[in-house]
């Protein structure tokens, strides 16, 4: 069992626990003090080696991120590419899926809305039609009415794993069972998910998954994986692809492509060096720490928090079973957006988002007195109404 004293004993490499109460890993995770020296290695190496740096640690530097990540998400490391974002790394999987013969997408209303935007554009360009599986509560989507709506005609099931307004975690092997049972594919979002949920994607049979390093990977931006099922990946041809994706890319044949066999199948072009640079930091820190043990604490400081907002009667927006509930709570208060602002000016750092409230995600670095006060904190900007001071500024991002 991990105990907060063990794990707290790992704020040091995050320089930002020292001087606020980082509470937004779900948003942007706290960065790694090795991540300075890994960005300062790769800037050495090309101030020195200039191209030659390719060939001297660049261009295999998506297979060392791969290897980190693969015991995290349960899945072999050859399996994987490296992306840009989310949106992207999906377009790419769904530019290798047929639409002739089955001409239904089916996602939930939950889904980030970037990827829905996404499938709404293939779905205009293929004919295809989407079914929004709608939420009764806008915390949750029904198991029932999702596996009930996957059937011989859907083509692709693009859905979250874990929810990013409510934190709900949707039973992916499930869904997965039954997409597999009449043909269709599974794309499973787990960015809100990777870090701080154990993933098994091999051992459910999930088809492709998405996600990144940015949130509680603590990778930071421009590291996004695209895993697919290697039994799958030969029987598809990405229609959005580039040279990368080629057996032998220094050929430079003008084609046909001859695409690899395994995850750099799904590759385009050239590939984000310095973000790969960053993000191992964080990824190698929680393949250290370990998913199983972040898992413990993350449940046990949620549902902390869940108590105290509840016992103060504010809305929470999350899943009451702390089994079903990410590594986020969502708490809903009257002039959410200006609290969350006066939170920041406090260093505080939370985020806000419309349909869901003032989000708060610790994480392994998280000390269970930081929960306490955010808690108290939102008490005393709503008594005291220092919230004011924002009400009628616009929305910044974050």
């Amino acid at each position: 069992m991990a105990t907060q004293q063990d794990l707290a004993a790992w704020r040091d490499e995050f320089p930002i626990t020292q001087t606020t109460n980082y509470l937004v890993s779900n948003s942007l995770g706290a960065m790694p003090r090795s991540t300075r020296d890994s960005l300062a290695a790769y800037a050495d190496l090309w101030e020195r080696r200039g191209v030659r740096s390719w060939a001297e640690g660049w261009w295999t530097m998506q297979d060392e991120v791969a290897q980190l990540l693969a015991p995290i998400l349960g899945c072999p490391a050859p399996a994987i590419s490296m992306h840009q974002n989310v949106t992207i790394a999906s377009a790419v999987f769904a530019s290798a899926l047929d639409f002739t013969q089955r001409n239904k997408i089916v996602f939930t209303e939950l889904n980030f809305p970037s990827l829905m935007y996404l499938y709404e554009g293939i779905a205009r360009q293929q004919s295809c039609h989407v079914e929004r599986i709608a939420s009764p509560d806008g915390i949750h989507v029904p198991t029932d009415a999702l596996l009930d709506a996957i059937d011989d005609e859907t083509a692709l099931v693009p859905i979250s794993h874990v929810l990013f307004r409510s934190a709900f975690i949707q039973d992916a092997k499930a869904i997965v069972e039954k997409a597999r049972s009449v043909g269709a594919i599974v794309l499973l979002d787990v960015f809100q998910s990777v870090g701080t949920v154990p993933l098994h994607l091999e051992a459910w049979g999930v088809h492709a998954a998405v996600g990144g390093a940015l949130k509680f990977l603590c990778g930071g931006p421009g590291n996004v994986f695209l895993y697919v099922d290697p039994d799958l990946t030969k029987d598809l041809y990405p229609a959005f692809t580039g040279w990368m994706a080629h057996k032998r890319p220094f050929d430079f044949d003008p084609g046909p492509q001859d695409l690899r066999n395994d995850g750099w199948r799904f590759l385009h072009g050239t590939p984000n060096v310095p973000a790969l640079y960053a993000g191992r930091e964080g990824i190698r820190i929680l393949g250290e720490v370990g998913i199983e043990r972040v898992r413990e604490q993350s449940m046990r400081q949620t549902a902390k928090l869940y108590e105290l907002a509840t016992a103060r009667e504010y809305r929470v927006h999350a899943p009451a079973d702390p089994e079903v509930r990410g590594g986020t709570i969502a708490i809903d208060v009257p002039h959410g957006y200006e609290v969350c602002q006066e939170l920041l000016s406090r260093d505080i750092i939370v985020d806000y988002r419309p349909g869901a409230g003032i989000r708060i995600a610790p994480h392994f670095y998280t000390l269970d007195s930081e929960c306490e006060a955010v808690i108290d904190a939102i008490d005393d900007i709503l008594e005291s109404r220092a919230y004011e001071r924002f009400v009628g500024k616009e929305h910044k991002p974050g």
